[in-house]
């Protein structure tokens, strides 16, 4: 028997962006382009492969640009970039990436702790951004950080982040990313907020962009998925954090949105080889699988189609 989460949601795999802005260990970039095309070959639709963040300040991301340069163009298509000025955009593009996010935060302060710059002002370059990406054929998307809470202002008002939405400087993007930065929000305001982006702010895909730290990371993205986002995100076994958000933990596991969304691709082998790239991948790096469905995939179940052989 097969199930399907229906509305149905896209899942975008953000192990080498968001996912690995804590870790304290480096891969190469010839692991991130095989974890890329392992991701692909597997089935999972859409990938953040990095960032454009400084590498002093994210070390982790300073071959982001080699990693571009490594994919073909069909493998860029499925691949999205962060990205926080015109100047990130330009070189990028110049790399060979076409799909840009383009970050910004609700709040004022986690503004300035993550871009050292207003909100304000990074509304006011995004048009110049925009205009990068016209001259490349690209797509780029409006990514609104802290939308629910701020490690340093407190709960964020719905109507802040309309706010942003609705600016006209937004024009041209193609999507509006909604962060649970923190993941200190609960299913009602998840779904309160991306009913009203869905009905108050100019037709656009929603995306819906969770962590778990709370241990509300599925509830969240179902929450989302069912109030409008069609796109949702998801890091390999848990992993990540916002470097510049203190409080802010692993987003929600890739394995666990998956198994609980079951999109049309995704077969018992397909997940048991997720399973497999997580644990190797977060072995490697000396982090936790923090992925509920991982570990519930090398239970005893046997009789369980989704129960995978134990590790040798």
């Amino acid at each position: 028997m097969s199930f399907t989460l229906v509305p149905r949601a896209e899942l975008r795999d953000v192990t080498l962006r968001d996912g690995l802005q804590l870790t304290g260990k480096m891969l190469s970039t010839e692991r991130k382009v095989e974890t890329i095309r392992e991701l692909l070959r597997l089935g999972v639709p859409s990938i953040e492969l990095g960032s454009m963040a400084r590498a002093d300040l994210v070390p982790t991301m300073a071959n982001t640009l080699e990693v571009v340069q490594a994919l073909t163009p069909e493998e860029l298509q499925k691949c999205w970039i962060w990205v926080a000025t015109p100047g990130h955009v330009a070189k990028a593009a110049a790399a060979g990436a076409r799909n840009f996010q383009y970050c910004l935060s609700a709040s004022d302060s986690h503004n300035q702790a993550n871009l050292g710059r207003s909100t304000e002002t990074s509304l006011a370059t995004l048009p110049e951004a925009v205009e990068h990406t016209r001259a490349v054929d690209g797509q780029i998307q409006l990514c609104i950080a802290t939308s629910f809470t701020c490690p340093f202002e407190g709960i964020v008002d719905e109507e802040r982040v309309l706010a942003i939405a609705n600016d006209p400087r937004a024009e041209g993007t193609c999507d509006v990313v909604i962060c649970d930065t923190l993941g200190q929000a609960v299913p009602a305001q998840v779904a309160s907020l991306i009913a009203r982006v869905r009905e108050e702010t100019p037709a656009r895909r929603i995306v819906y962009h969770g962590h778990d730290t709370w241990g509300l990371g599925v509830a969240n993205t179902l929450a989302a998925v069912t109030a409008g986002a069609t796109l949702v995100d998801g890091a390999l076994g848990g992993l990540g954090g916002c470097p510049f958000a203190p409080g802010a933990s692993g987003n929600t596991a890739t394995e666990d949105i998956l198994f609980a969304t079951r999109p049309e691709w995704l077969t018992p082998a397909s997940f048991g080889g997720l399973v497999a790239l997580s644990e190797k991948l977060l072995a490697e790096l000396g982090e936790p699988n923090r992925s509920k469905s991982a570990q519930g995939a090398r239970s005893n179940a046997a009789a369980f189609p989704w129960v995978i052989a134990p590790n040798p």
